[in-house]
């Protein structure tokens, strides 16, 4: 009887040890960028090493396709440990409770006040909810034009003088630039970036004096004329107007690395250039391009460049509280090497460390970034603001293909919007 107790006390010790020596697994989700790819495997080993029982399970998706996921994945309850996406994406995470406040001891910091006080200020305010942080910045990113200057010179223009001052220049300039071959257009000017409506184009409704929201949260689509400039102005530049871009040609920031005389112009942030270099290293040696500040309207009421946005990390709070523990202090073991990233990436993690770097200020073009940032407001982020933002992108795309008129969907944008941004603080309060 003895030796039977026995045994069975050394089988549940046992299955006690295997317990406690199980690996931790975190599953880490992120949007593709192979530069940053490289680092980040890199990253994972060393962190592996100095913890031999946590395994890293780094997987990737588009930026647009991971929102879904992200989505998805959480609603069964089967989230990553980790992931990042743009703000605007990922507020109503942390006001639906899904996500952890920041472990600031397994982060390395002492407190939230010296987290606080390592990064610009303001750059923590998104993800910061009663009192609390819940996210660390992988990236600031705001967006600049980009230009090619062989294409200037093929449609006879001097890329020194005649770049883009005004959104006027930009139908003016792509019309130049333009080659089509019946209504397909072989060659285009410049294009927007389509699925970033509250990034590229609520700017140009606020240069124009209007908004989304009114500044007492009480109103929104603020001054009708504004927002009909801005559908009229888009509604001129598609397919069913002047025909210089679509939402359905390729993405221009793509297109434009394979320098192929197919597109002069594009928006995006200072991350392009390394991207420019590892795709296209001849290309980037050229110097056959330039980076120039974000246009305005020739009557603008307001100087908005385009707005910035950040990609932050986050942990799973359905997760074991020694995943997220744990989870905490890879995050911070990555984002521990911010001059690389700028090196290898081109991403701005918003240290004070960073922007005060000689590495920063000699970058190439970073002042034109930094100065746009700095007049530059963070993207609108709100519980429902995907909804928004694609209620912004049903009224654009009604416009630019010719299936409703400029005040038809206003109307329709007014009303989706008044509903979505109610329910969306009605998640919060």
């Amino acid at each position: 009887m003895k030796k039977k107790f026995f045994i069975i006390l050394l089988f549940v010790f046992l299955l006690s040890v295997m317990g406690f020596s199980k690996k931790i697994e975190l599953m880490f989700w992120t949007h593709e960028d192979p530069n940053r790819k490289e680092i980040e495997l890199r990253y994972i080993e060393e962190f592996q090493k100095i913890y031999p029982d946590v395994e890293i399970k780094r997987v990737e998706y588009s930026s647009t396709k991971i929102q879904e996921l992200i989505l998805t994945a959480f609603a069964a309850k089967q989230g990553p440990d980790i992931f990042n996406m743009s703000i605007e994406d990922e507020y109503a995470y942390i006001v639906n409770g899904r996500v952890s406040p920041v472990d600031y001891k397994a982060a390395g910091y002492k407190n939230k006040d010296d987290l606080l006080n390592s990064y610009m200020e303001g750059m923590l305010d998104p993800v910061t909810f009663d009192d609390e942080v819940y996210g660390l910045p992988l990236e600031i990113t705001n967006w600049c034009i980009f230009i090619n200057k062989k294409v200037f010179r093929d449609a006879g223009l001097d890329p020194e003088k005649d770049y883009p001052k005004t959104w006027e220049d930009i139908i003016s300039l792509s019309q130049k630039i333009a080659i089509k071959d019946g209504e397909i257009v072989k060659r285009r000017g410049f294009d927007f970036r389509y699925p970033y409506y509250l990034v590229e184009m609520l700017p140009l409704v606020e240069q124009l004096g209007g908004k989304l929201i009114s500044d007492d949260g009480k109103e929104v689509i603020v001054n009708d004329e504004a927002w009909l400039k801005f559908l009229d102005y888009m509604a001129e530049f598609g397919p069913s107007g002047l025909n210089l871009g679509s939402p359905t040609s390729t993405a221009a920031r793509k297109v434009f690395n394979k320098d192929n005389n197919d597109i002069a112009m594009c928006s995006s942030g200072l991350y392009q250039i390394a991207r420019i270099k590892a795709e296209n290293p001849d290309f980037y040696n050229s110097k056959e391009w330039m980076v120039v500040p974000f246009p305005k309207f020739e009557n603008a009421k307001k100087d908005v460049p385009a707005k910035y946005y950040g990609h932050y990390y986050m942990v799973n709070s359905q997760k074991p509280k020694k995943n997220q523990e744990m989870a905490w202090k890879f995050v911070s073991f990555m984002l521990s090497h911010p001059e690389e990233y700028l090196e290898k990436v081109a991403i701005i993690q918003p240290k004070k460390e960073l922007l005060e770097s000689f590495l920063f200020k000699s970058y190439p073009y970073s002042d034109v970034f930094l100065k746009d940032l700095e007049k530059a407001e963070v993207v609108f982020y709100q519980a429902n603001s995907a909804k928004i933002q694609k209620h912004m992108e049903e009224a654009v795309q009604s416009v630019m293909f010719g299936t409703k008129t400029s005040k038809e969907a206003l109307e329709i944008l007014k009303r989706k919007v008044e509903e979505s941004y109610k329910e969306g603080l009605d998640m919060i309060y």
